[in-house]
């Protein structure tokens, strides 16, 4: 085997392994982790996940401290007030023009936006929350593509690991009430979506952003 190769797996291993952990909330904000920790765990030397851990701090997501170990940074107000003014932007532009859009055009996107939300759906009633927050991010993404825009697209998509952690946030310790809020936005945003209705439309998406500032920041 390719010895240099296989020391660039391991490093990738490690480095999906832990930024998988802590998008999905098995290692949350405030968490001291040692590279020890996850090598035991991945069954790799500790050089491999040293690498993935100085990745992940140039990501913003660990601070490294010597001869302690790696705390994972908590999502701060600072970061949860930006996304939402990026978002806002980008998807009231979307909004904007949707509803401006051709009616063929505009019904296809709202077509699949309802499939989406069917989707959402079946994962709240199948208790999955992993794919409820996954659902919770197709539905604004297949919004904000909608405006046809590459360049607002990838900037959307340049957030999506904030995104994930914020969505995930948002629901736990907020139990099936948080879940059937955010289902019941969705369907309102989707109604407002017709000619002549941007302000609707606008308010609905804000009320919707709103909720969940509230709900991630406690405010």
């Amino acid at each position: 085997m390719d010895v240099t190769r296989a020391g660039h797996s391991a490093k990738e291993r490690a480095y999906r392994h832990t930024k998988a952990a802590i998008l999905d909330g098995s290692l949350p904000g405030g968490d001291l982790i040692s590279e020890g920790q996850v090598a035991e765990v991945l069954a790799m030397s500790r050089t491999p996940v040293r690498e993935a851990f100085l990745r992940l701090e140039a990501e913003g997501l660990l601070r490294l401290f010597p001869k302690r170990g790696a705390l994972v940074v908590p999502v701060s107000p600072a970061e949860v007030e930006a996304v939402l003014e990026a978002r806002e932007l980008v998807e009231g532009h979307a909004v904007a023009k949707l509803c401006a859009a051709g009616e063929a055009e505009r019904a296809a996107v709202v077509a699949r936006l309802r499939d989406v939300l069917a989707e959402q759906r079946d994962a709240f009633a199948a208790g999955n929350e992993q794919a409820f927050a996954e659902g919770d991010r197709s539905f604004h993404t297949v919004l904000v593509e909608s405006a046809g825009n590459p360049i607002l697209s990838e900037l959307y998509a340049s957030l999506r690991d904030r995104q994930l952690r914020m969505n995930l946030g948002s629901l736990l310790g907020h139990g099936p009430g948080r879940a059937e809020e955010i289902l019941g936005q969705h369907e309102a945003i989707l109604a407002a979506l017709g000619p002549d209705r941007t302000t609707e439309a606008h308010g609905r998406l804000a009320e919707h952003l709103e909720a969940t500032r509230t709900a991630v920041l406690g405010r």
